[in-house]
C-alpha cells in the first residue's frame, strides 16, 4: 500500500482542496502561517530547496553548505526523488517552465 492510500482520508482531502484554492503567494503566506509553525515551514522549504538542487546535479557537500540541511535530510530527499511519487520533480518542472515562460514574454 502506497502513502497515498495510507493518507487518503477526508481531512487530508479537504486540506489539499483548500491549498488548491490559494491563488497568490500572499494567499499562501496567510494560509500556511496559520497552518504551520515557522519551524515547520522552514523545514518544508529547506527540503524543497534540497530537491531542487539535487535535480540540478549539485553535490551533497555544496547542498549542505547552501541550505544548512544535514546529509541525512539530503539523503531522504534524494530517496524521494529516486523512488517517490515524483511530486518534487513535477513541482520543479512546473516552476522551471513558469520561469522559462516568463522570460519569453
Amino acid at each position: 500500500m502506497g502513502i497515498k492510500e495510507k493518507l487518503k482520508e477526508e481531512n487530508i482531502e479537504n486540506l489539499f482542496e483548500a491549498i488548491l484554492t490559494l491563488k497568490t503567494v500572499d494567499d499562501c503566506y496567510a494560509f500556511f502561517q496559520d497552518l504551520c509553525t515557522v519551524t515547520e515551514l522552514r523545514a518544508m522549504s529547506q527540503r524543497f530547496h534540497v530537491a531542487y538542487l539535487l535535480e540540478k546535479d549539485v553535490i551533497y557537500n555544496e547542498i549542505a553548505a547552501k541550505t544548512g540541511a544535514s546529509t541525512a535530510t539530503i539523503s531522504r530527499v534524494n530517496k524521494c526523488l529516486m523512488y517517490g511519487e515524483d511530486g518534487y520533480k513535477m513541482a520543479i518542472a512546473r516552476l522551471d517552465q513558469k520561469e522559462k515562460d516568463s522570460k519569453s514574454e
